[in-house]
């Protein structure tokens, strides 16, 4: 279900390293499922920086609105335009067309000690009960 290439925060975002600098990130499956049918969603600009932690974007559904946070340090280096004409790809395909943003100049401690996909799968069990 989650990518074994994938680092996870407890605000449900992922983010996997793509090919040498680049990092890409979006919100997990249980995200989408919790936010319901998402209706819009906002990135940040490209050459943004951010902060582990900053909030640098928004998902919008039927049920709610929230922030999206860097899962690490960046640059952002790309975004998925498609989202505005098709948030829905957030629900659909939440680890690949619906991916938010590409960051880089990432600093690779930032990304290690995020949740790998065991860690993180336990993490939900968590939230279950």
């Amino acid at each position: 279900m989650h990518p074994d290439s994938c680092r996870y925060t407890k605000e449900h975002e992922w983010v996997c390293s793509e090919s040498g600098d680049v990092y890409t990130v979006g919100i997990t499956a249980y995200a989408a499922e919790q936010l319901g049918d998402v209706t819009y969603v906002e990135v940040p600009q490209p050459g943004k920086k951010a902060k582990q932690g900053d909030a640098v974007g928004s998902v919008e559904s039927v049920k709610a609105a929230s922030d999206v946070y860097a899962p690490v340090g960046g640059m952002v280096y790309e975004v998925n335009e498609a989202l505005e004409a098709m948030p829905e790809l957030v629900n659909q395909d939440p680890f690949g067309e619906g991916w938010f943003f590409k960051l880089e100049n990432v600093k690779t401690s930032e990304f290690n000690a995020l949740m790998d996909v065991k860690a993180y799968e336990a993490y939900l069990a968590t939230l279950e009960h």
